[in-house]
């Protein structure tokens, strides 16, 4: 899908989109609860649907009304489970010790860019616990039981790794323990999951810092939750502010658990000249800080990037790309991305949306001081469907040039 966008500035309020951080680990806690839940709150966006797909294929009941799930949790998986799990990096790595936990084998279906951005992790620390796992270009097959025991990671990897443990742990026999090795980034999301397994009944205690004991014989229970606002996509909308615009955004939780909730802060600092900002522990915010650098003109250095090469898109490397186009020198390097100051161009050639919801979101910002047109813009579905639409009724003039 191809989306053009003219020069304008937006005013108005909106409601921030939900957090689909919160909604998958919702999802899947309801999923591996004995009863029924209802989860308010929730996007048709493709991840979320995902994590929907998944856990009906891990024995859960989910039907979905408007914008609440009704979740049955409690029946068991089939020995064999197929996971299908499209393009969603959070649902592959939050499922796979599940499985491991609740199926004797079990296959993950996707596309070829969700397993380009690697399980490694898993495969090194579950060859150690005798759990095999086999790709294939559909994407990947386990087998063998989730043992208890001690999982030691290194703090510099995803946390979605953590993530799927403290899910998987808690629903065996024995006690268990996982040790995350300093420097550990993106802990706002640890914390999250923490936050999560609290409200559906599970306990989980970190002493010292960073190392989690997760008791064995654990039960999830059923809750009816709110999902809250997602300080991630919000950042897109706020950042619309740096741009001239007069945009309020409504049901965000300034005390919220998400680490995204930096955007605001970080959003202003880029006003100053030369800002150097550490994106580590919130990787999802580096295309949209990017782009209000580049139309700051005054300089920017983000550091913390590394992790940016595996997510949909190499972040790092497609943001310098889209903003040469209009004219801005970025400096990619292994953990630091430079924005030099200059004055923002209207492009003369096609922007590209890498296939990244986050990419599109970044670019639209700037097609909306310059003017432009993105490709690949439908990307945008898998966290944020309905954002084009908000565009417009914020002021913008957004235009489909093909469907």
């Amino acid at each position: 899908m191809r989306v053009s966008i003219k020069p304008g500035l937006c005013a108005g309020s909106v409601s921030a989109p939900p957090s689909k951080s919160c909604a998958h680990r919702m999802l899947i806690s309801a999923a591996l609860a004995q009863g029924e839940s209802r989860i308010k709150g929730l996007s048709r966006s493709e991840d979320m649907l995902a994590t929907l797909d998944c856990i009906a294929a891990l024995g859960a009941r989910a039907s979905l009304d408007g914008d609440t799930a009704v979740i049955t949790g409690g029946k068991a998986a089939d020995d064999e489970a197929v996971f299908p799990c499209r393009e969603s990096g959070s649902t592959l790595r939050f499922m796979i010790p599940i499985a491991a936990a609740c199926c004797g084998r079990a296959r993950f279906t996707g596309t070829k860019r969700l397993y380009e951005r690697g399980i490694g992790i898993y495969e090194e620390l579950f060859a150690q616990k005798g759990i095999g796992i086999k790709k294939h270009p559909e994407g990947l097959e386990i087998s063998g039981k989730l043992p208890p025991g001690e999982y030691v990671f290194r703090g510099d990897v995803s946390s979605q790794f953590v993530t799927g443990l403290l899910f998987a742990l808690p629903l065996l026999d024995g006690d268990s323990l996982i040790r995350v090795l300093p420097p550990v980034e993106s802990r706002g999301y640890i914390d999250l999951t923490l936050d999560v397994l609290k409200k559906f009944g599970v306990t989980v205690t970190e002493a010292p810092e960073n190392t989690f004991l997760i008791a064995g014989g654990q039960s999830y229970a059923p809750r009816s939750v709110q999902v809250e606002g997602d300080w991630s996509n919000a950042a897109a909308l706020l950042a619309l502010n740096n741009l001239g615009g007069a945009v309020t955004v409504t049901g965000l939780n300034e005390d919220s658990i998400q680490g995204d909730r930096v955007c605001a802060e970080y959003l202003s600092r880029l006003k100053s000249p030369n800002a150097q900002i550490d994106i580590s522990n919130c990787p999802d915010l580096g295309p949209v800080l990017m782009a209000a650098a580049a139309h700051a003109g005054v300089g920017a250095v983000f550091t913390g990037t590394r992790r940016l090469r595996i997510k949909e898109s190499d972040r790092a490397e497609a943001m310098a790309q889209e903003l040469r186009k209009f004219g801005t020198e970025v400096e990619v390097n292994d953990n630091s991305v430079i924005i030099k100051p200059g004055r923002l161009q209207s492009p003369t050639e096609i922007l590209s949306g890498h296939n990244d919801h986050r990419i599109v979101m970044a670019m639209s910002l700037l097609a909306s001081a310059v003017g432009g047109t993105i490709d690949d813009a439908q990307a945008v579905r898998k966290s944020y469907p309905d954002f084009f639409d908000v565009l417009r009724r914020l002021g913008l003039e957004v235009e489909y040039a093909d469907q």
